[in-house]
Parts: structure tokens; sequence; C-alpha cells
């Protein structure tokens, strides 16, 4: 009875971060029945974990050992979580669904790209990246929701993962640009003649340019959602909802990057939550994105 319970609560701790820490997440995690809302908050709050250390203030080298650490304990799961309540609601998952916890990897994998400053030359360079920090986390996410066919879903979770990623990394332009990061290929800076060199909080690079450039890479992220939205149809009703809401409250943030470029050089653009729900409601009736 006290192992149960306390597996109990290591669910609800995982549950209170996705609460409280997913501001988009949070929408579409919501419309999935209980016993796989618990494991996908589950996955989310190890994520987040892993996140927060790349992202934190610890030296680089702290931070690729505490990277180090996390990739440890969860080679470890699921028999070992050592007392820890996140894991602990891991490895009790991953012992009921097929989660494939390797993925995480690939997850750590790209936070420490992070870490060390790692720049992208190429899409093909960055298209790496976004699989191992978004594709892992739909690969992880379709081990909760289940397919009868994971051999194409599983490119399909990719995809959608692909196309969230250039979203967050549109979204963010000044924002990563502060802290040292460019995410965007050097072959697309150069193509459209932009440094993304900031200058009192600004990009220094011509408006007329900078606009190129962001619908340039807005236009590759709506082809990843085109490609990646075709793993809807492979799940079942609330998973797809799920799956939906999140890509859906994305999709739209894109659409008005688009709309207005120069917006993100500015401010951090979103959604207002009644926004987002009504994507989220739109999605559990099945109505496109």
């Amino acid at each position: 009875m006290t192992a149960t319970m306390d597996v109990a609560a290591a669910y609800r701790r995982c549950e209170h971060i996705t609460r409280s820490q997913a501001a988009n997440f949070a929408y579409g995690i919501r419309l999935l029945p209980p016993a796989k809302r618990r494991v996908l908050s589950a996955i989310y709050a190890t994520a987040r974990r892993i996140d927060d250390i790349g992202d934190g203030h610890l030296p680089p080298a702290e931070k690729l050992e505490g990277l180090g650490e996390i990739r440890a304990a969860l080679r470890r799961l699921p028999g070992d979580a050592g007392g820890d309540p996140v894991l602990t609601a891991l490895g009790h998952a991953a012992t009921r669904m097929p989660i494939p916890l390797e993925a995480f990897d690939e997850l750590i994998d790209g936070c420490a790209a992070d870490v060390t400053g790692r720049r992208y030359a190429t899409f093909e360079e960055l298209h790496w990246y976004c699989r191992c920090v978004a594709g892992s986390i739909g690969r992880l996410s379709l081990g909760v929701f289940g397919t009868g066919d994971p051999g194409r879903a599983a490119p399909l979770a990719d995809a959608l993962g692909v196309a969230l990623q250039l979203t967050n990394i549109l979204r963010d332009l000044v924002e990563d640009r502060a802290d040292g990061r460019v995410y965007l290929p050097a072959e697309d800076l150069e193509r459209f003649g932009c440094t993304l060199n900031l200058n009192d909080g600004g990009f220094t690079d011509p408006p007329a340019r900078l606009i190129e450039l962001v619908r340039f890479e807005a236009s590759r992220a709506d082809h990843w959602y085109g490609i990646g939205l075709r793993l809807l149809p492979m799940l079942d009703r609330r998973s797809a909802a799920c799956t939906a809401a999140m890509a859906g409250i994305y999709r739209r943030l894109l659409a008005r990057i688009a709309a207005d470029p120069l917006a993100v050089t500015h401010r951090r653009v979103s959604l207002p939550g009644h926004e987002k729900a009504w994507v989220a409601a739109r999605a559990l009736v099945g109505r496109s994105i």
C-alpha cells in the first residue's frame, strides 16, 4: 500500500509541475483521459528538469555534469528512481506503456549543444537539433498515445516536433541572441544578408531583410506542420485532440509571427489564454487547426 501511495504522490507532483510551468503544453494534456494525462505529465516534468539544467545559471562545466547525472539516472529506470518523485513516476509509467526512454538521451544531447554554444551552418544541422529537443518529446508522447503503426507514426511525431521547435526559435529570436545563442542556419543568414547582431536590445539588420528571413523560416516551419499533422488520423480521438491542441496553438503563433515578422524583434509574441482555450476546444471536437 505504501508503494502505491508513493507512486500516486509522484504522479501528483508531476501534474503540479505541468500545470504550473507548461504554458502551452497544458492546454493539450488536459484533453487526455486521467491515466494518459498522468504519464504525459511525468514525461513533461522530466523534460523540464533537463531543460532547466541546460538553461540555468551554473557554469557550463557544471551544467554538462548535471546533464550527465540525469542521463545516468534515466538509464537506471525503470528499476531505480533513487527516491526522486519525478523519476519514480516516469519509471512506473515505463513499466505500463511502451515509452522509449532512450529518447531522453537525444533531449540531453540537444541541451548539451545549447550549453556548448553550438551553431548550425545548414538546415540539416538545425534539423538534428530540433529532432533532439522536440522530436524526442513527440516520440515519447507517442508511447503514451499509442498507435497501430509505430514505424510510420514516429517520423511524423518527429516532424511535428521540428515544426514546434522552429516556431520556438522564431518566437525567441532576440532573447536567444541576447543569451549568445543563434539557431537559424548560417546559410540562411547569408542568403538574406542578416547577422542577427544586437544593438540596444534590437537587431542591427535592415528591417526589410529581417522580414524576408523570418517569413522564409516561418514558411519552412509551416511545411513541417503539414507533414507532422498527418499523425492525427493514426491516434485515438483524445490523443489526436491533445496533439492537435498543442500543434494548433503553436501554428497560430507561427501565423501571427509570419503576419508581423518584426514583432519578434520587439517582444515575445504569444497567444492570449482565451485563444489557446478556443484552439483546444476546436481540437476536442475534431475541427481543423
